[in-house]
């Protein structure tokens, strides 16, 4: 009788043993199934974007989405339209949380695609004409996120200031990209708008092109203006070298582009502008209906100088304007 009482006494402790281990299992189980799997995709591999997915990541750190609570999925499309379809209709068909696209043609591939999982865009210059949201207050179509509009109209109100002798610019850009069209677009009406201005203008359908439409423009203009345009940033290397041995300013939309070498520009944070779209998701993912996220237009922007290429092109920059850029050397 007492050994069958033990037995019976082990055979209810194994059992006990048994369910604790099961369920602290599943508990690992279950907290691993809970991290929140994020897909990030871009079109081509730049300073600019690479600082705001950065910004987007180490944003979401802060607000204590650690490696066990999230992970990223990042996807680089090379430049590569076929591939950027490619991987939008993965991450579009898999299990992801939330998926955040930078630029303008991720986050129209991905929004068309119309995923399950919400889109959060960082940096499409004109969100409505770009057709991924009907309005900014009431976003639609599954997808929220931040405007890095370009303040054209001060860019050239700083331009005649810095170099007044520049009347004609040369403008490049792929007419492939909305954001690109918007702010050339931009550009023109300000210089159609004002006396003394005039331009020339350098279509691209390929970064192998611009090397050469940058030379013509050269050769027939006083200054060049770049637009937030995914194909001429992975040229402007090419741009800077071309500018500067002509001795003329060129003036960009990002301040990755004053870093690799242009001009001056006028523009926002790339770090701010992601870390901005990691606030948005953290209320989604917080409960917060995406309809109830309003897309936002960043506006915090700064002057940028690039003091070696000012040097290399002659051009000396007034101490006023100086006093409150940031000078990169």
């Amino acid at each position: 009788m007492s050994e069958n009482r033990t037995v019976s006494q082990s055979v209810r402790i194994l059992a006990v043993f048994a369910f604790l281990v099961g369920a602290f299992f599943a508990s690992a189980g279950a907290a691993e199934a809970a991290a929140v799997r994020v897909g990030i995709v871009q079109l081509i591999d730049n300073g600019a974007f690479a600082d705001m997915r950065e910004g987007f990541i180490e944003r979401m750190r802060e607000l204590g989405y650690s490696e066990d609570k999230m992970t990223f999925d990042y996807k680089n499309a090379q430049g590569d339209m076929s591939n950027l379809n490619s991987i939008c209709q993965n991450m579009a068909g898999s299990d992801l949380d939330l998926i955040v696209t930078i630029a303008t043609p991720p986050t129209q591939a991905m929004v068309n695609l119309e995923p399950e999982a919400p889109v959060f865009f960082i940096a499409v210059s004109n969100p409505i004409g770009a057709g991924v949201i009907t309005e900014m207050e009431k976003p639609d179509k599954n997808a929220t996120g931040a405007s890095n509009a370009i303040p054209v109209d001060e860019m050239f109100k700083l331009a005649a200031r810095v170099t007044p002798s520049a009347r004609t610019f040369g403008l490049i850009y792929n007419s492939g990209e909305v954001n690109s069209v918007t702010t050339i677009n931009a550009a023109k009406a300000y210089m159609d708008g004002t006396d003394g201005y005039s331009y020339k203008e350098a279509v691209v359908t390929a970064s192998s092109e611009v090397q050469q439409a940058t030379q013509s423009l050269a050769e027939n203009v006083d200054a060049i203006f770049i637009p937030n345009d995914s194909m001429v940033q992975s040229a402007l290397t090419q741009v800077v070298e071309i500018a500067n041995a002509a001795k003329i300013p060129t003036y960009g939309s990002s301040a990755v582009m004053v870093n690799t070498g242009a001009f001056a520009t006028i523009s926002i944070d790339d770090h701010v502008i992601g870390a901005r779209v990691a606030d948005m998701a953290d209320r989604y993912l917080k409960g917060t209906a995406l309809k109830d996220i309003p897309a936002i237009v960043i506006s915090d922007f700064v002057t940028l100088f690039n003091q070696p290429t000012a040097e290399v092109i002659g051009v000396e920059i007034p101490a006023d304007i100086l006093g409150s850029s940031v000078l990169v050397k």
